[in-house]
């Protein structure tokens, strides 16, 4: 059956003991891999610790320590893998280190339990995924204040309900989801604060008889801080991920929102962008399709990221205090999650770069009506009272005798003649700079 470190004796059942553990570990290991670097670093410092108040010697941690960096460098290689029958990452690098430099390789667990180690295991993997997930936001980010910038005289119909209203510009769509970013920074910052916490030390939820230096871990594992109080610290697990999640879904949400739009503006009938056809597919009957596949699956892609907080939340709401098994479902909610995010946002990247804009949309008659509030507004700076101008415009547009002044006066923060890029930009990075 494998090496179990919490195994005391022989299974009496190999049977029974073969079907317990298919069920129970499932598919964990492979989850487990994404974490087995971040299990040596957490073994690095924790073995350093128990160096440091004398549960392990120097002359074993001079031995510990070089083992574990060239397990570390194998992980590092693609030269690593959890062995048949070996339960778990921990279990294989405990296996390992007794595998190769015998009795110490034991010593390894003192003061610490699976409950803390994976804890922290799960903390330095999200927070390393968080800043991955931040760069790949960035760098979206520029390519859109990019075209904003490139684009901003380009002029766009704008949709309520979608019926035409008024006029916009590819600048102010772009842009638009530029700073929608800024404010799922927001929630990226708030989920790599949650999760910027040591809980190394809290063992199986009620801390260690040992002397632990708790403190000292969290240095050397870089977190900013500790969840001081054990048994909280072991709460977090479910909590982390769940603050991880509504992060990427509120990424995902922009990504779906703008995906739906740049579908929409694909379609014949607007016609306001397209991308070359090595970009898109077509149809197996109608040779004239472009289809915007791409699109369309980032859109159900960040749909379902969004369906995230809710399965972690249903997961994990009805159990108590303490550890239980259910929190290693966490990972088959959860990173999945962030590979897909990771995805969407390099691939919507990649398309941008490609994206082809059409020039004087609104020359087109049936656009003539987007003008009706410039109109009215012109009326009211002339001085005529604003629901006069109103009604003035109205009658001119039901006796099909309206012909729009096109000219443009925005001026304000944010509008078609006033961006606000700069300051889109330094509301960004002020938030960005905020996950390492």
């Amino acid at each position: 059956m494998g090496n179990k470190i919490w195994q005391k004796k022989s299974t009496e059942n190999l049977d029974h003991a073969a079907i317990i553990e298919k069920f129970t570990v499932g598919n964990d290991t492979d989850f487990d891999m994404l974490l087995a670097e971040f299990d040596v670093l957490g073994s690095l410092a924790h073995t350093k610790m128990l160096n440091s108040i004398g549960l392990i010697s120097d002359e074993e941690w001079i031995i510990l320590e070089k083992e574990l960096n060239t397990i570390l460098g194998e992980i590092e290689l693609g030269k690593f893998q959890i062995e048949e029958g070996i339960e778990d990452i921990h279990s294989q690098i405990e296996f390992m280190l007794t595998q190769r430099i015998g009795e110490i390789g034991k010593k390894i667990h003192s003061g610490r339990s699976r409950n803390d180690q994976v804890l922290t295991d799960l903390k330095l993997f999200l927070k390393h995924e968080l800043g991955e997930v931040a760069q790949l936001t960035t760098n979206l980010f520029e390519q859109l204040i990019a075209l904003s910038d490139q684009y901003k005289k380009v002029l766009l119909p704008g949709y309520t309900h979608l019926q035409i209203a008024m006029p916009s510009s590819f600048g102010l769509w772009f842009s638009a989801y530029a700073e929608a970013l800024t404010d799922d920074m927001e929630f990226l910052v708030a989920a790599y604060n949650v999760t910027n916490k040591n809980p190394l030390g809290s063992g199986a939820g009620y801390g260690s008889s040992f002397p632990l230096n708790r403190k000292m871990t969290t240095e050397l594992l870089n977190f900013a801080d500790l969840n001081y109080n054990v048994v909280y610290a072991q709460m977090t697990r479910g909590k982390s991920e769940k603050a991880v999640a509504v992060a990427l879904s509120s990424i995902a949400a922009t990504l779906s929102k703008f995906s739906y739009d740049v579908c929409l503006y694909m379609n014949q009938n607007f016609g306001f962008l397209s991308f070359p056809d090595s970009l898109t597919t077509g149809s197996s009957i109608m040779p004239h399709k472009k289809n915007p596949d791409v699109f369309e699956l980032i859109r159900a892609k960040c749909n379902r990221i969004q369906a995230i907080p809710n399965e972690l939340a249903l997961l994990t709401n009805n159990l108590p205090s303490g550890y239980h098994r259910d929190w290693q479902l966490t990972k088959e909610c959860l990173f999945p999650g962030i590979e897909a995010l990771k995805d969407c946002l390099s691939i919507c990247q990649f398309m941008l770069n490609h994206i082809i804009i059409k020039d004087n949309i609104l020359d087109d008659e049936k656009y003539k009506y987007l003008f009706s509030v410039e109109n009215v507004n012109q009326e009211v700076l002339n001085g005529m009272s604003f629901r006069e101008a109103y009604k003035k415009i109205g009658l001119e547009i039901e006796n099909n005798t309206y012909e729009p002044e096109t000219n443009l006066h925005h001026t304000h923060e944010g509008s078609i003649g006033n961006l606000c890029l700069d300051e889109i930009k330094s509301a960004f990075y002020a938030v960005r700079s905020k996950v390492v």
